[in-house]
């Protein structure tokens, strides 16, 4: 049986070298990464099929019919597509399961019946296309319009994306907008394409010009917490410093006064009944003020004295003083 296979591998390897300077139709072939494509052969007799051998860089499969209708058989070549090829039934299309990215590339297959038949496909794995970004720049407003570039973008990896604007009917990616008063009901749709799928994202215009003006208004609300901010600080600094100054006027030592009473005896004759004197501050340096103290003298005459001795009981004295502070 291995010998069978062997002989059959040889053969197909034959047929496909002399096919080889023959012309061959070429077909393009869009698949999925994780999922199945299938290669159209399109045979017409089925029935006289002998052997379809698949080649890329390598030799891929070699299929046969099966015996008393029974499925194809299947003889895979390449390590690479283990456990991943089908064949549908008497069509003989060959059907690729969870393709990867390195599946991509140039493939032929030989077909041998009567005659020996060579067909080329070009494989090429895609992604599915997420929903696109929109992204805002370049944001200005000024009497009452809205400028606005828009851009549309899927992964960066991704290979033969198209974009189309359906609400301007514009090609592209990029999108630049004047929106003024009389077109805010407006949507921007972007849609993006690849060869096996599409999705798209959409904004409003009324969204656009919210942000605009959201931006201006969270700026000047910033500006007004800055002046409020100051102007708290300055408050406090005025009053820290009013306090302080009236603090240290507390602390100035308030002016003193002295009283003192002095007796004389009966042969002093005062100039006048009564005689205040006033001792004044003595010089000090400017920088310390010390407190002022005021000392009132009251001389009474001896007859004065008398009676008031006589009054108290009490001898007179010759002279004394005394002092109340």
């Amino acid at each position: 049986m291995a010998q069978h296979q062997l002989w059959i591998l040889l053969l197909c390897l034959q047929t496909w070298l002399l096919a080889a300077g023959r012309d061959a139709d070429s077909f393009v072939v869009n698949g999925i990464l994780g999922e199945s494509v299938t290669f159209p052969l399109n045979i017409q007799n089925s029935q006289q099929v002998k052997t379809i051998a698949w080649t890329s860089e390598s030799s891929v499969a070699v299929i046969t019919p099966g015996d008393s209708g029974r499925a194809p058989n299947i003889i895979v070549t390449h390590d690479n597509y283990n456990g991943r090829l089908k064949v549908i039934g008497e069509s003989y299309n060959l059907v690729i399961t969870d393709l990867k990215m390195e599946d991509a590339g140039k493939y032929r297959v030989d077909i041998t019946t009567t005659t020996t038949t060579a067909k080329i496909y070009y494989l090429h794995v895609y992604r599915r296309l997420g929903k696109p970004k929109i992204t805002q720049s370049i944001m200005t407003s000024v009497n009452g319009t809205c400028n606005v570039t828009l851009t549309c973008s899927v992964n960066k990896d991704e290979r033969n994306v198209t974009y189309r604007w359906s609400s301007l009917e514009t090609e592209g990616n990029v999108l630049q907008i004047i929106q003024t008063p009389e077109n805010q009901g407006l949507n921007y749709t972007c849609t993006a394409w690849n060869p096996v799928s599409n999705n798209s994202n959409s904004i409003s215009s009324q969204q656009l010009c919210a942000d605009i003006a959201t931006d201006v208004k969270t700026r000047h609300t910033g500006l007004l917490s800055g002046l409020a901010v100051i102007f708290l600080l300055v408050l406090i600094l005025l009053s820290v410093l009013l306090f302080y100054l009236h603090k240290r006027k507390q602390d100035v030592p308030a002016e003193n006064t002295i009283y003192t009473y002095a007796k004389v005896s009966r042969d002093t004759q005062p100039a006048e009944p009564k005689i205040y004197d006033e001792i004044s501050q003595p010089k000090v340096s400017p920088f310390k003020k010390e407190s002022v103290q005021t000392i009132y003298s009251t001389v009474q005459s001896s007859d004065q004295i008398k009676k008031i001795n006589a009054l108290d009981s009490k001898p007179p004295k010759a002279s004394g003083y005394e002092m109340v502070i």
